[in-house]
């Protein structure tokens, strides 16, 4: 009988050396051995539970994690093995296209993506060759396209710049305002943009970009000069926010120059990272030559994207949560997060020692900075909210309001009233040590008066 079999776990030699960390190992581990030992690296890292940096989603019923689970063994590119999970796909497709206000006499198509920034470059790059094409045809120079976004964008804005040379015309930030508006994409626009982004639900400041006016600058710029400049929105953090908390507030399709939309899934969706989606307004809006008709293990598919293989596991977990909760269960989570939000946000201020950057109004993220900074900052106090395993973080703004610093908080499905007074009473006490701690500095004791003393 092989004695590992018999070893208690922690009892194994394992707990005793070191396994190789860049080489395999010679032998083969006991399945909980193995567990153990990745469990305890995890260990070391942080609480998703008390991870207010992040908006993705850290909890799900566990019927979503059983399917996660029958999800994971099925490629989802395999159409021709698992014809149903092209039909889910499509299915969740023109559910959000509804949710998104897409035109009743208009066919919207939509792809899944592994997150917001496969979706937006999928979606710029559509825009990209329909500019192209329109100049080709018109004989026009097409070798200097350029795009216009915020400093408030995501960073793979930029990446798609870069990446498909195109050239990046980003509109700076103010000190006083931290989002675009139709004015600030007017000074920035010529015959060469493929499209103007703009954000519902910044990461910086969880605000928005003004995009009824950036729509409506672009209707007018429209009848002036006879060029149709289409709108991408970056609707990552609100897309799931809006249609259930405002949803008379007009930011999507309804608007004439959206003509493309990407959400995250994995964020206020409800299910864990790695699912997002793009949605065109029409089928015309997708250039023809970007969907890939492919024979693929015997059957012919069509394909837009930038990766192939992956698990069908959070299509499924999605599909499951629009059936489970349907509008009134989204509603009524969307309002709870909002009204704990605003809770937060005012228990925060009601300490004193903090200011609103920005208020909770549409989007469920806590944004403050410090009355005082010249005994600590929010660097010192989001360090000290780890020792209490809050991992809340302290930043500076992009240019050009890069003088704010401020701690962001992202309230979300799981963080409960509780969880949320034991938060402030951290932060309480935290405060109280790092004040200590700047009271007791060598350069804030008092010199001493010698001639008080006796010394000669």
């Amino acid at each position: 009988m092989n004695d590992d079999a018999l070893t208690p776990t922690y009892g194994s030699r394992w707990c005793s050396e070191s396994i190789p960390k860049y080489r395999l190992p010679d032998s083969p581990l006991l399945p909980e051995t193995a567990y153990r030992i990745v469990m305890d690296e995890l260990n070391l890292d942080g609480n998703p539970a008390l991870n207010l940096a992040s908006f993705v989603s850290t909890w799900m019923e566990p019927e979503a994690e059983q399917l996660f689970m029958h999800g994971a063994t099925r490629n989802l590119v395999d159409q021709d093995e698992y014809p149903q999970l092209n039909v889910i796909e499509q299915r969740i497709i023109r559910m959000q296209a509804s949710l998104f206000n897409a035109p009743d006499n208009g066919e919207p198509v939509g792809f899944s993506t592994v997150g917001s920034s496969e979706a937006i470059m999928l979606a710029l790059l559509a825009h990209k060759w329909n500019w192209r094409t329109k100049r080709k045809t018109q004989g026009l120079e097409y070798n200097r396209p350029n795009i216009v976004f915020g400093a408030d964008v995501h960073t793979c804005w930029e990446k798609f710049a870069r990446y498909f040379d195109v050239e990046m015309r980003r509109i700076p930030l103010q000190p006083d305002r931290y989002t675009i508006n139709g004015v600030d994409v007017l000074n920035h626009i010529d015959e060469n943009t493929i499209a103007v982004g703009a954000v519902i639900g910044t990461t910086f400041t969880g605000q928005m970009d003004d995009v009824v006016d950036i729509n409506e600058k672009l209707i007018h710029y429209k009848h002036l000069t006879g060029q149709e400049i289409p709108i991408h929105v970056d609707a990552a953090s609100g897309g799931f926010i809006l249609p259930f908390v405002a949803p008379e507030f007009p930011w999507d399709f309804r608007l004439e120059q959206v003509r493309s939309i990407n959400v995250s899934n994995h964020k206020f969706g409800l299910v864990y990272a790695g699912l997002g989606s793009v949605i065109f307004r029409d089928k015309q809006v997708l250039h023809k030559e970007l969907p890939f008709s492919i024979n693929y293990l015997g059957g012919e598919m069509k394909n837009y994207s930038l990766n192939f293989s992956r698990s069908s596991a959070m299509l499924l977990v999605q599909y499951y949560q629009f059936l489970r909760l349907g509008k009134d269960g989204y509603q009524r989570i969307m309002h709870q997060i909002m009204a704990n939000a605003r809770y937060l946000e005012k228990k925060l201020i009601e300490q004193g020692n903090f200011e609103l950057l920005t208020d909770v109004k549409f989007l469920p993220v806590v944004v403050v900075r410090l009355l005082d900074e010249s005994r600590y900052t929010v660097f010192d106090l989001s360090d000290q909210l780890r020792k209490f395993g809050w991992i809340i973080p302290a930043y500076t703004l992009p240019a050009n309001a890069s003088s704010i610093s401020v701690l962001r908080m992202v309230v979300k499905e799981n963080l409960s009233r509780d969880l949320m007074d034991k938060l402030l009473q951290d932060i309480h006490q935290s405060i109280n040590v790092l004040s200590n701690w700047a009271g007791n500095r060598p350069e804030n004791v008092p010199e001493k008066d010698n001639a008080s003393h006796g010394v000669c």
